[in-house]
């Protein structure tokens, strides 16, 4: 008799291991809430309002989008890390999850440990500018022209640790040039010293230099991502302009915490990259200046294992702080 209650027990128990849980079965059951990490308005705010409703549809269930802003985004992300696995709770990041480790002090986050990292939604590139009185037409030819004048040049960026700064910090690296650099708040202003001869090279955002470029206002050097951007095919990538290694782009993606079940996990990214197939969202991303890629875990994972020690190394030769 013993033994038929140890024989049952154990039928039940793997039963119950091999099976999900009416929870994870039957998720979403009500509203999920993405966290965005940063304040109304900016580029996380901005795509995941344009997922919203499809994820809303996608999921059967509202996605509330919750804004908590400060530090570079750590507050967000160490609110999300510490929040209940169960997949009510999402993270909207951005490169700075990856940057912040080694650009402050403490954080209270691992970007591998804390997360599962469920989807990339989309990335953009840096567009380096430059004015067309300056008589320079490549990235090459620019290159030269700051090799003539080692630490007389500057740049300006959205503000230090953005990632149009580490960028260009990366492109200064590999291609052997010295320039100063001025930050400032935000892409509109950076993009201003440049057009009022403040600056002699500007890395902004494609939606603030795709007007000025044209019109004629300012000479696209070059893109850091991978490929020519849709809306500006005449401006070659880093990698065509002659500086392969100083590929960079801004990328944002939905995490979970840690110990979100496998289903919920998985449930999340079919929706996630079901919802960054549809033309309608690609267009409206692309128009606001992103590219729709839709890249799920696994992917998504390797590209933040491989960020953590190229941006930290960055970070360290340039020696950037926080401010």
């Amino acid at each position: 008799m013993r033994s038929h209650f140890w024989i049952v027990g154990l039928v039940i128990a793997l039963t119950s291991v091999g099976a999900p849980s009416s929870a994870v079965a039957d998720y979403p059951e009500r509203p999920v809430t993405i966290v965005v990490p940063f304040a109304p308005g900016g580029a996380n705010d901005i795509v995941v309002r344009a997922i919203q409703q499809p994820l809303a549809e996608g999921l059967g269930q509202p996605i509330v989008i919750e804004n908590r802003g400060g530090a570079g985004g750590s507050v967000g992300y160490s609110y999300v890390a510490r929040a209940r696995p169960d997949g009510y709770t999402l993270l909207m990041a951005a490169t700075g999850f990856v940057v912040n480790p080694s650009l402050y002090d403490k954080v209270q986050y691992d970007p591998v440990t804390d997360f599962e990292h469920v989807a990339e939604l989309s990335t953009f590139p840096v567009v380096y500018t430059v004015r067309p009185d300056m008589g320079v037409s490549t990235l090459q030819e620019f290159i030269t022209y700051a090799k003539a004048r080692p630490g007389v040049l500057n740049y300006s960026t959205p503000g230090a640790g953005t990632l149009p700064h580490l960028a260009t910090e990366l492109l200064k690296l590999h291609a052997g040039i010295d320039m100063v650099h001025i930050p400032y708040a935000g892409a509109a202003p950076a993009a201003h010293a440049l057009l009022s001869k403040t600056v002699d090279m500007a890395a902004t955002s494609i939606t603030v230099a795709k007007p000025q470029i044209g019109v004629g206002a300012m000479k696209g050097l070059a893109v850091s991502g991978s490929e020519r951007w849709p809306e500006l095919p005449d401006v070659p990538t880093v990698g065509e302009a002659g500086v392969p290694a100083a590929l960079a782009d801004t990328w944002q993606g939905i995490m979970v915490p840690a110990g979100t079940p496998r289903e919920i996990v998985e449930r999340l990214a079919m929706a996630l990259t079901g919802v960054m197939r549809r033309v309608d969202v690609r267009e409206r991303l692309l128009h606001a200046g992103f590219q729709a890629t839709g890249r799920g875990p696994q992917d998504f994972r390797r590209r933040i294992v491989e960020e953590l020690p190229k941006w930290k190394n960055v970070i360290q030769q340039a020696r950037i702080t926080a401010q």
